[in-house]
């Protein structure tokens, strides 16, 4: 294993961690001690994600032209920053600009690492699905921190998250630590047509946008939803690190799942809508604890698969732009997943979310079915 490679996977592990301590809680704290409607909850989950739209397409562009060094480093400082301000804050309106300097951190960190290690197409698979592994093991451990951080100082959310900004902090030491890039390809000028080849997977974008829409209600939402179901903030942390464990599992074998792409595909719609299935109508921690299980291998199955194939029908010297492209579409389906749930629950109940996309779900497994043949990974020929 590489240097570079190495580095990255710590800072994946240590964002990870971070996310891990302070994600689930964060719903917890802004619904009990900011006094946050369901709406405000889906606002500010949208508002998060809403950069990720954007920037990775521009982040992209960057990626092809300067060293994704310091692309990496302005991520995690402005991460660190924003997490350290979200202790402070006492208002929906502070939470929704401190969440929105997350998103933009995101759109900094994920792109530019998966570019870093997608110059050897031959590891490629390999070392982003490593990459994600060591982010889900952070976010298998990073509940059980915060719930210890939580227990032992009575639930005191703002030392939580300020504890979750130092972790957050010693990230520059690795993205340091990744060295100067070998080989960077400038592109030419700045021509945004490009971003408009990924219309070309249209199965693999309307099922990531499915996926990623859920994911968003998992990441925002769910912790409140879990709350007004009975579990208290404890059970909350401990059935996040079960969505942790079964997304390191589901990432450890993603590499050798990458030769039957059809029917992981078609797998992990299923298992998405199940599981928002069984959220819909589940009420105790063991029906929880198996949705939660459904979901996280649905959702860490589909991701290197996704972006395999996208690669291999994209011209190397056109990579960086694709991969901003492809984490913009992530960030459209995490904005979509939060903003529905918050007009859902205004004309329904706090279940109606789920009932959606499990409906939704359900239709993209038939067509994942029907469009079978578009989601292989063919060798490239560019």
């Amino acid at each position: 294993m590489n240097r570079l490679a190495l580095s990255l996977f710590v800072t994946a592990l240590l964002l990870g961690v971070s996310y891990g301590m302070h994600g689930p809680a964060l719903p917890l704290f802004v619904k009990n001690e900011i006094g946050a409607t369901y709406t405000d909850l889906g606002l500010i989950g949208a508002i998060n994600f809403l950069p990720y739209m954007v920037i990775p397409i521009f982040v992209g562009i960057l990626l092809d032209r300067i060293n994704n060094r310091y692309l990496l480093v302005l991520g995690v400082l402005l991460n660190t920053v924003s997490l350290y301000l979200t202790s402070i804050a006492n208002t929906v309106q502070e939470m929704l600009i401190y969440r929105a300097m997350v998103g933009i951190a995101h759109a900094f960190i994920w792109p530019t690492a998966e570019s870093l290690l997608s110059a050897d197409k031959g590891s490629r698979v390999h070392h982003i699905s490593w990459y994600a592994m060591f982010f889900a093991v952070g976010f298998m451990a990073g509940p059980l921190v915060g719930s210890i951080i939580l227990e032992i100082f009575e639930n005191d959310y703002r030392l939580l998250f300020q504890l979750t900004a130092y972790v957050m902090g010693t990230m520059v030491i690795s993205s340091l630590m990744t060295g100067r890039q070998a080989d960077r390809t400038k592109s030419g000028g700045l021509n945004l047509k490009s971003f408009g080849h990924i219309v070309r997977f249209p199965v693999v974008v309307t099922l990531l946008l499915f996926s990623t829409s859920a994911f968003g209600i998992i990441l925002t939402v769910y912790p409140a939803f879990l709350n007004d179901r009975g579990m208290d903030e404890i059970a909350v942390l401990i059935l996040y690190f079960i969505f942790g464990i079964t997304r390191v599992g589901a990432l450890l074998v993603s590499e050798y799942l990458a030769r039957r792409s059809v029917q992981i595909f078609v797998s992990s719609t299923v298992l998405i809508t199940i599981g928002m299935g069984i959220s819909a109508v589940g009420s105790t921690f063991v029906e929880f604890a198996i949705a939660l299980l459904m979901l996280g291998f649905g959702f860490s199955m589909m991701y290197p698969l996704a972006l395999e194939i996208i690669l291999q029908g994209t011209r190397k010297k056109t990579s960086g732009r694709m991969i901003g492209a492809f984490e913009a579409i992530f960030g459209i389906g995490w904005t979509i997943g939060p903003t529905v749930t918050g007009y859902a629950i205004l004309v329904g109940d706090s279940a109606t979310p789920y009932w959606i996309f499990c409906i939704l779900g359900a239709a993209a497994s038939v067509l994942s079915v029907i469009y079978r043949k578009r989601l292989s990974i063919h060798a490239s020929s560019k």
